[in-house]
């Protein structure tokens, strides 16, 4: 009886770990079946986590190169911040590969407004300039540092976060992203610029603040 009852257990313990294993499996990415996806941006038939890979015959060299980051974004705006961007949709080979980059152009003064980034963590190093990153826990505990060129910070996935160009010169940033499309929440948008609009009393409810005030703010978020 004792080695039925073994083997029973064992049986068990092998189902158990074959669940759980095919449980696992369904909630991570799965890993590349292929040498690369190179993204059909012009797809509109095929709805997926991503996007459909173009037809290996219409695959090129070109496909893997991308020159969208030599130049120089403009700065000319109230948040004095210009972004020049390499995920999938500027930069299509980067499809099923789970990373993108984008460049950071800063004016003295200039700022990344407070964002979340929901879908990926972040890691920037400063090219020129000094920076002032900060990001804030779900404890509200604010970690920020001002840092120089060559140096690097890490942002954790989803948290809100901000930069700051705190030199008397032009910074520059390497943003880079675990994810093809990391996706950008903005507060300042989010609350202030959505469509539909928040209604003011809410608004002002959740800052305790008196519903002009937002209207005010809102006036500068318009759609």
């Amino acid at each position: 009886m004792a080695t039925k009852f073994s083997i029973k257990t064992t049986k068990s313990l092998f189902l158990v770990l074959c669940f759980t294993v095919l449980t696992l499996s369904c909630f991570a990415d799965p890993d590349e079946l292929q040498d690369f996806c190179v993204a059909d941006l012009n797809s509109s038939t095929i709805v997926m986590n991503g996007f459909p890979c173009k037809p290996m015959s219409q695959v090129t060299t070109e496909d893997f190169f991308y020159s969208g980051l030599v130049n120089e974004a403009s700065t000319a705006n109230p948040f004095g911040l210009g972004v020049r961007p390499g995920d999938v949709t500027s930069f299509p080979g980067l499809n099923t590969l789970g990373l993108s980059i984008n460049i950071l152009d800063l004016a003295p003064g200039g700022i990344v407004p407070l964002h979340t980034h929901p879908r990926a963590t972040e890691a920037n190093l400063v090219i020129k300039g000094k920076v002032f990153f900060g990001f804030l826990s779900t404890n509200n505990v604010l970690h920020s540092k001002v840092i120089k060129a060559g140096e690097v910070s890490i942002i954790p996935k989803g948290l809100v976060h901000f930069v700051q160009n705190v030199g008397k010169r032009k910074a520059v940033v390497v943003a880079m992203f675990n994810s093809q499309s990391p996706g950008a929440a903005g507060l300042p948008f989010n609350l202030f610029g959505s469509t539909p609009a928040i209604p003011n009393d809410l608004l002002a409810k959740n800052f305790l603040v008196d519903e002009k005030v937002i209207a005010n703010i809102k006036s500068k978020f318009g759609n």
